[in-house]
């Protein structure tokens, strides 16, 4: 038997558990629990979706420890009556409802533990289903979306192949305008030229569910062409048609062709919204200026300066032919500036940039709705005149007239991380490989934007993906070595420089590497080889190493010796993880002051 005391204790111990249930605190507690469950699940899978960082899953979880006891005491003290919140110890027994409460908290935990398991389940099952580049695409294919392969060139003539990649091109604007459908960019579908894959593994490495396919001959004043579009997944033809019309007609046939695959996939034209039409025929309809335009664009996606400088001879030819043709204008203005930031320096840079300036401006002026022009006119302001939020506004003005253009999605992105805030930049850039899927620079740019914003297991992934999609392409590797960085794996950090190919990024990387290893007279050799060989060149990227190595004036020196030079890596200054930790030092604003960037800004990571 026990004694009176001890039996008082468990009586008190039973009637307060009691008074416990009868509150619903238990329940309350369940509740609690569950619903907090499911917010972090919900959290976790969407935070990168929305652009969140990765400790936001840990701070919403902190904060909920700290709220569990004030929403313990909340369930204790009062009561939900038909007469609103009160005190539980102003409610009569006979007048309390707490059971009816417990049995709609019960509903409401059962509610909360279900969503939570499908959250669970979906993270386990879909989002994770096939992880990596092509995995993630597969998993999210829309039905209404399609990639128009480069039709193949069967004239028997090499000479030829522009024609039939100039009415490819054509065809992926004119399809472009059509609202809900999504359009795969020239860059990425060219790349399936003559591929051996089969239709299933191109729809899947571009993620779309259509391919359009098919042939051009050209004969004289006659046109060939065969159409098809097929089911990427089991390769069945949904549509087919052949044609043979004179050649004059060539743009009645393409707008035929466009209108039967739109029709074929039910998609309707864009709605305006600030969208505009885009196309990049003369307005005079000459079909010579057309051919000669197509000739420019197809040596204007090579990267050989020769190219590039023939791409502007075809495009003087097509503006002399239709002296009010803006596209021609808007790409005689974009190689220009692309020639001469690639390839050109002093006198001859300033005479390039000042010739796509001047081709630019007239083709705003002769049309101030062609996407092209703006986005042309961006690249101009950023690397010529490194006016940061003019270029933004231009890309996100391009944007805006073509949804579908991944060139100025892409370009909007970039600038905001530029501007200053990685977590805006990921959802567009993200955007911009949606259509340009094979689009290495634009893993690696996603990469930087994504570590910026502390995301760095998928800043890793992306950066790996960078590199898969382009072996052996330059910067790529350095992308993957600042990352391994930030994580604190020198061993790795090593092994990703030692990936670049000889030249000038591979002594960057090196450079940034060593630092972090044990090696210190490594790494002052491979920093006294970066400013002897490269000094001009890589200025930003010497105060990179500097700040590296926790040297502040020699960084601030070389960050100005960039800014001399125009040295285009002054854009990363404000989501750069060896310049940053100096933002408190004076020399840092007024290094922002200088080069145009926001120094009331203050970077989203």
């Amino acid at each position: 038997m026990l004694p009176a005391r001890a039996s008082r204790a468990v009586a008190d111990r039973r009637s307060f558990f009691s008074e416990l249930k009868r509150r619903n605190v238990l329940r309350a507690a369940a509740l609690y629990a569950g619903a907090v469950w499911a917010f972090g699940q919900g959290f976790s899978q969407f935070s990168p979706a929305l652009g969140l960082p990765d400790y936001a899953t840990r701070w919403f979880l902190i904060a909920a420890a700290i709220g569990f006891p004030f929403w313990i005491a909340f369930a204790w003290f009062y009561e939900w009556t038909p007469q609103g919140l009160k005190r539980e110890s102003e409610v009569a027994v006979d007048a309390s409802i707490t059971r009816a409460t417990g049995h709609r908290m019960d509903r409401a935990i059962i509610a909360v533990l279900a969503i939570a398991v499908v959250l669970l389940l979906t993270n386990t099952f879909v989002w994770h289903k096939g992880a990596g580049l092509e995995g993630d695409q597969a998993s999210v294919i829309p039905a209404k979306s399609i990639a128009v392969l480069p039709l193949a060139n069967e004239s028997g003539d090499k000479g030829q192949q522009y024609f039939s990649d100039g009415l490819s091109e054509d065809l992926i604007t004119a399809l472009s305008q059509f609202s809900g459908l999504k359009v795969i960019s020239r860059n990425s579908s060219f790349q399936f030229r003559d591929s051996e894959d089969d239709s299933k593994a191109i729809g899947r490495k571009l993620g779309v569910a259509h391919l359009l396919e098919g042939s051009v001959r050209r004969a004289g004043g006659m046109v060939r062409v065969s159409a098809m579009l097929v089911n990427a997944a089991d390769g069945s033809t949904l549509w087919s048609q052949h044609y043979d019309r004179a050649y004059k007609d060539l743009f009645a046939l393409q707008d035929e062709i466009t209108r039967a695959v739109a029709g074929a996939l039910k998609a309707k034209l864009l709605p305006g919204n600030g969208a505009a039409p885009q196309s990049e025929r003369p307005p005079s309809g000459n079909l010579d200026a057309w051919n000669a335009y197509s000739q420019g664009r197809f040596h204007a996606a090579l990267v050989d300066p020769a190219d590039a400088r023939k791409a502007i001879d075809f495009y003087d030819r097509a503006i002399a032919l239709d002296p009010r043709y803006a596209a021609a204008y808007a790409n005689l203005g974009n190689t220009w500036a692309r020639l001469g930031a690639t390839f050109l320096s002093g006198e001859d840079q300033r005479q390039a940039y000042a010739k796509a300036r001047a081709a630019i401006d007239q083709a705003l002026q002769l049309d101030t709705d062609l996407a092209t022009a703006h986005f042309a006119h961006g690249l101009l302001l950023q690397w010529t005149d490194f006016d940061w939020t003019g270029a933004e506004a231009e890309y996100r003005h391009a944007m805006e007239l073509a949804p579908n253009d991944s060139l100025s999605t892409f370009g909007s992105g970039h600038l905001s991380g530029v501007l200053g805030h990685p977590q805006r930049a990921i959802p567009l850039i993200r955007q911009s490989i949606a259509i340009d899927p094979r689009n290495s620079s634009s893993y690696y740019w996603l990469a930087w934007y994504l570590a910026a914003a502390g995301h760095m297991e998928d800043a890793e992934k992306t950066a790996r993906a960078a590199i898969a999609l382009m072996p052996g392409k330059p910067f790529l590797p350095t992308g993957l070595t600042i990352i391994q960085i930030q994580r604190g794996e020198s061993e790795a950090a090593l092994e990703s420089a030692r990936q670049e190919p000889p030249g000038v990024w591979r002594d960057i990387a090196l450079a940034l590497a060593l630092q972090v290893g044990g090696d210190r007279a490594a790494a002052d050799a491979a920093l006294k080889n970066l400013i002897a060989n490269t000094a001009d060149g890589s200025a930003y990227q010497i105060a990179e190493v500097y700040g590296l190595r926790k040297d502040p004036d020699n960084m601030f020196k070389w960050l100005d010796h960039a800014w001399d030079t125009r040295d285009a890596g002054v854009g990363r200054l404000l989501t750069d993880p060896f310049i940053l930790p100096y933002k408190g030092d004076p020399r840092f604003a007024a290094f922002r002051r200088k080069v145009g960037l926001p120094v009331s800004a203050k970077a989203d990571h």
